[in-house]
């Protein structure tokens, strides 16, 4: 694959981009459900996917808009519209800094991210009290989504990672 044109490498971009979005889709819809993708208690599956940097740039606008969309598409306040893909982008960009280090590290960025602000959200956006119970609350979910689900999830792709994403290789 380090034979490809510019136009072929966008295009395989763009098409990663957008299959990372539809899944983080897809996989919010799952967990919402099941009443695990909004409130104080959330567990996205598809925050699993935020360890997809790891593998390749493609998912750092993937994820956000992934999790823009899914935001908007189960009705979630303008504040979480708003703050929570910006929360999914930063963790993105710091798993993709961090690539080089350990795949162990990966989950770490988007667990503080939302860690952080999701809480802020819930609090600003819904009314959702006390704020500490949220960090307590949030943190255990992304701690189950990115930490457990994430490393899973990585541990599997990295077996495939030269057929799956030949630009990165």
């Amino acid at each position: 694959m380090k034979n490809q044109t510019p136009q072929s490498r966008s295009v395989l971009f763009l098409t990663h981009a957008a299959l990372i979005a539809a899944l983080y889709v897809v996989l919010t819809y799952i967990a919402n459900a099941l009443g695990l993708a909004n409130g104080n208690i959330q567990v996205r599956f598809s925050e699993a996917l935020t360890i997809l940097p790891f593998f390749t740039p493609a998912a750092i606008p993937g994820l956000y808009i992934g999790c823009l969309l899914a935001n908007i598409l189960t009705g979630c306040a303008l504040p979480d519209i708003i703050f929570g893909p910006v929360a999914t982008l930063i963790g993105a960009l710091g798993t993709y800094a961090l690539r080089h280090h350990s795949k162990w590290l990966s989950p770490i960025p988007p667990i503080v991210a939302n860690a952080i602000v999701v809480p802020l959200v819930l609090l600003y956006g819904y009314g959702i009290r006390p704020l500490w119970f949220s960090f307590v609350t949030v943190t255990a979910g992304e701690v189950i989504s990115c930490g457990i689900f994430g490393l899973i999830l990585l541990a599997a792709l990295s077996k495939y990672r030269t057929q799956l994403f030949p630009d990165q290789v």
